[in-house]
């Protein structure tokens, strides 16, 4: 089983900037990605951006320029960096795991989420 515990989540004025953080525990070995999810009151949950091991990242059209993932592998600890926040961005995010064990099973972990919201 794999942990994720986020936190940084709270209220910010609009074109204020926040930074999110996720630790990963428990049985760590095998996780190749990990990712921030976020969904909003009847919207549907979103990819934000995600980061592999090798340090490939992806990011929504919304948030290019704006946000920033980065991973570090040593703490087990992936961050999103977020700057000119917008009302819109106003959800709750979640952290997310993707593991391979070592016979090649996938495993999806989700934190507990953690709230964001941006005032106007």
């Amino acid at each position: 089983q794999v942990q994720l515990v986020e936190s940084g989540g709270g209220l910010v004025q609009a074109g204020g900037s926040l930074r999110l953080s996720c630790a990963a525990s428990g049985s760590i070995f095998g996780i190749n990605a990990m990712g921030w999810y976020r969904q909003a009151p009847g919207k549907q949950r979103e990819l934000v951006a995600s980061v592999t091991s090798s340090g490939i990242t992806n990011y929504a059209d919304s948030v290019k320029g704006r946000f920033t993932i980065s991973r570090d592998n040593a703490k087990n600890t992936v961050y999103l960096q977020m700057n000119s926040l917008k009302p819109e961005d106003t959800a709750v995010y979640n952290c997310n795991a993707d593991k391979y064990s070592y016979s090649g099973s996938r495993y999806v972990y989700w934190g507990q989420g953690t709230q964001v919201t941006v005032s106007s």
